[in-house]
């Protein structure tokens, strides 16, 4: 069916269901297949109408098209069967079992035999698996959010869940201009033509008298109903956390709908009108977006050439599907209208988003500047300098900024309402600003964001708040918030600096593409579980992506290291490349840059040329070289409408190049500028403001009058003055600092929790002989638990794949396996011939990809296999044992090993040797902490001191007992560990005395010890995985979640709350010695307990998240809150965080 065919039936469909024609309208998307109405389907599944929704769901796909329509129509089958068990209908229940779910068997036959066997259960909540099903109503509603995922998933569905936009009732409207025509065409026409058939075209019956005037404008077709009722699908409930899709959901990449649409039109659209030729021109009907609908006759030419003019206001064709190609080459910018000379060579360009001739530019010596094109004028220029000196991290302070006087601009850009502007540079940070339409930049924010350069920034609106993504040096992206500087992601996954990156949406999923230099591709959702897709980019190096301008096309362009450049199209629902665009020369000279512009144009700098594409076409369009003076590899980049081109040249200049419309806009700026203008004036390029989250944002409808600041230059009022938490009058010149105190986590019910009900407990299986838990940590995956007894034994639980947990994280909700090699072996330590075990310390780290594990209990240190459990090597037999393990940051041939005898050993495992022994402390170390930011390693002892030690040459920088709390003797004695929060400057301090914060000068900014309803002494303490929280264990068994920042307590889970009382009082009070934080789940944590036991704790179903404001707890100490960002590093594992420069 051709594509007018194909949009005709959507016409029908909105006049259907504005004629209340609502079986008509369903039959319709059933029969033709192009759009599936996703309120509908919920509703007939709501209401159990389960022959309906199979009809309607084969309309487009069957049950073995692919296995997502396989678990679609399972899904919906398996519902129906125990909706019949559940009714004691167990007649209507084998027959769907024979009818229905037989067909599964053959795919899955112990499912099938799993199914047939909740026929001989008096309740089929007896089954585990089924344990949690509630009434028929929330059992629908909890099906209905998978069939979402998967239907969204299905790439046969693709293109098919949106409606496209456009205005009411459509089919009138094109019938009522068809009216106009034929009754322009009458060689007699009458004024008010009274219309009375549609089946045979308008005439009007000849007259004797002359000819008449053209008809007023009065409606033909009738009254144009209101616009269609359709619910857009953005209406749906949106997925929250727990819908996230899984791995297997996004196989298909993140893109399997388009940005949500509504069904029919967003606004009510005029009635028909028949209208002169007077209002022909003024709103012609051959818009930029909409086929060529040429049904013209001979005599009809003249009409038309004059309805050719210009672009309509009334027609949108913004549905799914490729608009036809109707812009011709002449629609380029080809034509070199200015020459801007910006004094350094230029790094990065950026066309405001609204003000189309207002250009952002960074260099390659760290200036940015603003241009305005239509005047040459340059608005602003800001030399490189770091605002707040103090704030820095050590590196950048030392190196950077004393030592390195050449700093470049990596990327600059505007945000999405260009009242804000983003730069990233090559070390370390990037800076943010606000821009006034004035022309005026002030500072809004300074992020010390990444160790070595920041490739890439980009601003995004996850959760609907405007945030800030970046990229760098240190193989990780980071997601900030653009109001207050907060960290709310990190990213970790490349295994090589990251390159780009390119945040969108698709429906209401908001995701992240990255790329790095070694040619990766991943994609990330905000929820912290890792990269969903793991892609190669043609030519392995670096890669830049980019949507077309109404997100549905998915591009990347980059370029080899031996020159080969690749310019290629996505097939976003298989992850494979769809086009690739030839006309590159074999040897490219630097990375080659690209951009997209009107839905239907790529370009791209190469050869000191400017290459055009047609997106549809893989061979080159045209290609100019700007009058010359180009380098090898130009940067460029388009304005909004594609009017204006900005290319670099190699004098540290830029070319402005124009079309046809761009010429027109820059000749009005020119005479408004020579008319010397100061009045009231009518905007070009501008819209009205909508308030938005960051300011006002433009709306996208019509011109507005306000006074102008240069006649030469229009621009709205723009304003960030009411930046959350941001007084306008303190934006200048202030780096805003992270706010303190600040409770932002929901209340929780029961802040004293002594209950299982209020929480989700499991206590893992473990039929061997129970031994205190000296060493607990989670897997790098989130997918295992691995514990360290003080029998020098290793356990190791797995959570399985299942439909329950498709992802296999851990979960308290499921049963781990207690996981053993086939041939039965323990993984066990070597132990000392002079000292049990059960006496000697205990540490362990894991490999970054869970492949191996090092270990020691008082013998040598092994190093473990963690798939088979064998012995790979040992190392450093006591005396001394070694009691702490940490991996070096940059190297994972050294490790720094604590020892008992108070030294610390720095060795090589390649060459097997010790470098050099530490020596500061007086009895053994308990804790070792690395610092790649500070470029220092920590260390603390049973002597509870802290001592830094410089990472270059080793030596000690600075040493200190810890503070003690008021009213304990000091100084204090006992294990200390530490921990390095994710800023790798703020260090969480665990004693049985306190838990405090410490800055990297060792200098307490918060402490909080033992006191009231918490009052044992402290066992353990970790950060949660995203930094908020520190979970504590005390030694009465209870536990207190407390606020990262300030220290203050969220809530106290009593032991009463995950140990039965039976075993409690069987065994003794049981605490927990040690805990663990999961890596992706900042809610998650897992206790090693006294008695060999261990737990996994999570919150109750009905609250995501711990602690909130009720607490009573007061602040424990002052200074500085830190900033909370994610934190994947564990006191338990010793294992950094690893992020080398490049």
């Amino acid at each position: 069916m051709s594509s007018l065919s194909r949009e005709l039936v959507f016409l029908i469909l909105q006049f259907l269901d504005e004629e209340k024609f609502k079986e008509a309208v369903h039959k319709l998307e059933q029969e033709s297949g192009f759009y599936f109405n996703m309120k509908y389907f919920e509703d007939q599944v709501q209401a159990g109408e389960w022959d309906e929704v199979e009809r309607y769901l084969c309309g487009f796909t069957k049950v073995e098209d692919n296995r997502y329509s396989m678990k679609i129509f399972f899904e919906i089958r398996k519902q129906k069967y125990l909706e019949a068990l559940d009714r004691n209908d167990r007649a209507k229940a084998v027959e769907i079992l024979v009818k229905d779910l037989k067909v599964f068997s053959s795919f899955n036959e112990e499912l099938f035999k799993e199914i047939t066997q909740l026929l001989t259960l008096d309740n089929f909540r007896q089954n585990e698996q089924l344990s949690k099903y509630g009434d028929t109503k929330s059992a629908r509603n909890i099906m209905l959010v998978e069939l979402k995922k998967l239907i969204e998933a299905n790439p046969l569905f693709r293109d098919k869940l949106t409606f496209p936009t456009f205005k009411a009732s459509r089919l009138r409207t094109l019938i009522n201009q068809s009216l106009n025509w034929q009754h322009q065409l009458c060689k007699n026409p009458r004024p008010n033509p009274d219309i009375k058939t549609l089946f045979t075209d308008h005439t009007c019956a000849t007259s004797n008298g002359a000819r008449a005037p053209p008809p007023t404008n009065g409606p033909i077709a009738g009254p144009v109903p209101k616009a269609g009722v359709f619910p857009p699908i953005g209406a749906h409930n949106p997925f929250q956390s727990v819908v996230s899709p899984s791995a297997s959901a996004i196989a298909g990449w993140m893109s399997n709908a388009n940005p949500s649409m509504p069904h029919a039109a967003v606004a009510a659209g005029p009635p028909g009108l028949v209208q002169t030729p007077a209002a022909f021109l003024k709103h012609p009907r051959t818009p930029p977006g909409a086929p060529g609908l040429d049904y013209q006759m001979a005599e009809s030419e003249h009409l038309m050439k004059r309805m050719r003019a210009g672009q309509s206001d009334e027609v949108s064709f913004s549905g799914s599907t490729h608009p036809p190609n109707i812009y011709s080459p002449d629609d380029l910018p080809k034509t070199v209208v200015r020459v801007l000379n910006q004094g350094s060579n230029v790094m990065s360009m950026d066309f405001h988003p609204q003000q189309q001739t207002v250009l952002l530019v960074g260099t390659n010596v760290g200036d940015i500047s603003i241009w305005e094109v239509g005047s040459r004028e340059r608005l602003v220029h800001k030399t490189f300098k770091v605002w707040d000196i103090s704030a820095c991290s050590m590196p950048l302070q030392q190196t950077t900024l004393v030592k390195d006087a050449t700093i470049s601009v990596n990327r600059c850009i505007w945000g999405p309402d260009g009242s804000i502007l983003g730069v990233a540079f090559s070390k370390h940070i990037v800076q943010i600003y606000t821009y006034n339409p004035a022309g005026e930049l002030r500072q809004h924010l300074e992020i010390d964001a990444h160790a070595g350069g920041v490739n890439d920034i980009a601003f995004a609106h996850p959760n609907k708040q405007l945030c800030i993504v970046t990229c760098g040096d240190d193989k990780t992206i980071k997601v900030w918030d653009a109001v207050s500087g907060r960290r709310q992601y990190i990213f970790e996954g490349h295994e090589a600096p990251v390159y780009s990156v390119c945040p969108h949406y698709k429906e209401n999923i908001q995701f992240i593409f990255s790329t790095a230099i070694d040619g990766k591709i991943k994609a990330w959702l905000y929820d912290c579980l890792g990269s969903r897709v793991d892609y190669d980019a043609p030519g392995l190096w670096c890669t830049t992506m980019s949507y077309s301008a109404d997100g549905t096309r998915l591009f990347s362009c980059g370029t080899s290291k031996e020159g080969e450049s690749h310019l290629v199209e996505w097939n976003e629902s298989e992850g494979a490349i769809k086009r690739a665009y030839s006309g590159f020369r074999k040897r490219s000279s630097g990375v080659v840059q690209f951009d997209t512009t009107r839905n239907r144009f790529l370009v791209a700098g190469d050869e000191f040329q400017i290459k055009f594409w047609d997106m549809d076409n893989i061979n080159i369009l045209t290609v100019i070289d700007a009058d010359g003076g180009l380098p090898a590899s130009p940067r460029l980049r388009f304005n909004k409408e594609g009017s204006l081109l900005a290319v670099t040249t190699n004098d540290n200049g830029i070319k402005v190049l124009a079309n046809n419309d761009g010429q027109r806009m820059l000749r009005m700026l020119e005479s408004r500028a020579f008319e010397g203008s100061r009045g009231h004036s009518e905007a070009v390029n501008t819209k009205p403001q909508i308030a938005g989250p960051l300011g006002p944002i433009t709306n996208v409808s019509a011109p507005m009058q306000q006074v102008l600041e240069r006649s030469d230059r229009i621009q709205p009022q723009m304003s960030i003055g009411n930046l959350a938490n941001v007084e306008s009058s303190k934006v200048a010149d202030i780096k805003p600092r992270i706010l303190e105190n600040v409770d932002k986590i929901k209340s929780w019910k029961f802040p004293d929790i002594v209950d299982s009900a209020h929480l989700k407990a499991l206590r893992l299986p473990d039929p061997l002989t129970s031994s205190k838990v000296m060493r607990l940590l989670y897997t790098n995956s989130g997918l295992a638990l691995l514990a360290l007894a003080s029998n020098a034994v290793h356990k190791l639980w797995k959570w399985q794949r299942s439909e329950r947990n498709p992802s296999g994280k851990s979960t308290a909700s499921i049963v781990p396996q207690l996981w053993q090699p086939t041939n039965g072996a323990l993984m066990s330590n070597d132990i000392s011939d002079t000292k049990p075990a059960e006496e000697s310390g205990a540490c362990i780290a894991l490999s970054k990809n869970d492949s191996y594990v090092m270990s020691a209990s008082g013998g040598k240190v092994s190093l473990f296999n963690m798939m088979t459990f064998k012995v790979m090597t040992t190392f450093m037999p006591p005396p001394p044992a070694a009691t702490y393990l940490a991996f070096h940051p940059q190297d994972n041939n050294i490790i720094a090993i604590g020892m008992e005898d108070s030294t610390i050993q720095i060795y090589n495992v390649r060459v097997d040797e010790v470098k050099i022994k530490l020596r500061g402390h007086q009895k053994q170390i308990t804790g070792l902490a690395f610092s790649q930011t500070l470029n220092v390693l920590v260390s603390s002892g049973a002597d509870a001191q802290l001592c830094v030690w410089s990472i270059d040459g080793w030596e000690k920088r600075k040493a200190r007992s810890i503070q003690a709390p008021p009213g304990h003797p000091s100084p204090l004695v006992g294990e200390t560990k530490v921990q390095f929060h994710n800023d790798q400057s703020h260090l969480l301090v665990v004693h049985d005395s306190q838990i405090a914060v410490y800055d990297s000068q060792l200098e307490c900014l918060r402490l909080w010890s033992p006191r009231e309803s918490l009052s044992a002494a402290i066992s353990s303490a970790i950060y949660s995985c995203d930094g908020l929280l520190v979970f504590t264990g005390f030694c009465d068994g209870a536990i207190g979640v407390f606020d990262a920042d300030s220290l203050r307590l969220r809530c106290r889970i009593a032991s009463s709350a995950y140990i039965s009382s039976s075993i409690n009082s069987s065994s003794g009070t049981a605490f927990p010695t040690v805990i663990a934080s999961h890596p992706s789940d900042p809610n998650q944590f897992a206790l090693g307990m006294s008695d060999g036991t261990v737990h996994v704790i999570e919150p109750s179903d009905g609250e995501n998240k711990w602690g909130g404001s009720g607490s009573t707890q007061q602040d424990n100490g002052g200074g500085a809150s830190l900033p909370s960002v994610p934190s994947n590093s564990a006191l338990n594992s010793s294992q950094p965080s690893e992020t080398p420069s490049r």
